[in-house]
């Protein structure tokens, strides 16, 4: 019997293509974030977090005209990109996707600590995908105390800045590991921008590298 799998392709700064069943969704298509590549994707689904355009960019993705059923069930958590409310900056949605046994996490550009209602809401899950830059976002402490507490199997950083890669005003993910040493998660360095996920996959932090 095929294994029942999530593939998670990276694309840079926070986009990434979710795919179970040959069915696609793209969660926060960017345009002009510094080093990267505009994407160019195909998918049925288009998700972004919220309407800045580092993660809004809708015309990154085309939709097929003959759509396929959808595997995933997809929920999703408001919260506030700014820890004031959104006073600074407005909202920000949380993708939560199902699909093949498997939950995964999006937490776009979450900006405050969540509270113990809203950490509930969200789950356990098996990848949890987040920010850890900072100044936009949380910071890598705060998602580290974060992933202590959701206990994700994998957990893929995002929103960082690498070198030219990002941009300046954010951290790169260095603190963030740091924050995480010595609690139980690996960190596993890919030469692909691709994990595919499986209820086998390994407790882990993916260092997947931009393509």
């Amino acid at each position: 019997m095929e294994t029942k799998k999530m593939k998670i392709t990276w694309h840079g700064h926070s986009c990434f293509l979710v795919e179970a069943e040959e069915y696609r969704i793209v969660l926060d298509p960017f345009e002009e974030v510094p080093g990267y590549r505009t994407p160019d994707l195909t998918a049925e689904e288009a998700l972004p977090s919220h309407g800045h355009s580092d993660h809004n960019h809708l015309l990154a993705v085309k939709v097929p005209l003959m759509l396929k059923h959808s595997p995933f069930t997809v929920k999703k958590e408001a919260c506030w990109h700014d820890p004031e409310q959104g006073a600074l900056r407005g909202p920000n949605t949380i993708h939560i996707l199902e699909a093949c046994g498997l939950r995964a996490v999006h937490l776009g550009d979450l900006g405050e600590d969540l509270s113990e209602e809203r950490i509930r809401a969200l789950g356990p899950c098996d990848v949890l995908m987040t920010p850890v830059g900072g100044f936009y976002t949380i910071d890598g402490v705060q998602a580290a105390r974060l992933v202590k507490i959701l206990q994700p199997r994998v957990v893929i950083p995002m929103h960082y800045r690498n070198g030219e890669l990002g941009f300046p005003v954010i951290s790169e993910v260095t603190p963030f590991l740091e924050a995480l040493e010595g609690e139980g998660w690996p960190v596993k360095k890919y030469e692909t921008n691709c994990l595919e996920l499986t209820a086998e996959t390994e407790r882990q932090i993916a260092l997947l590298k931009y393509l």
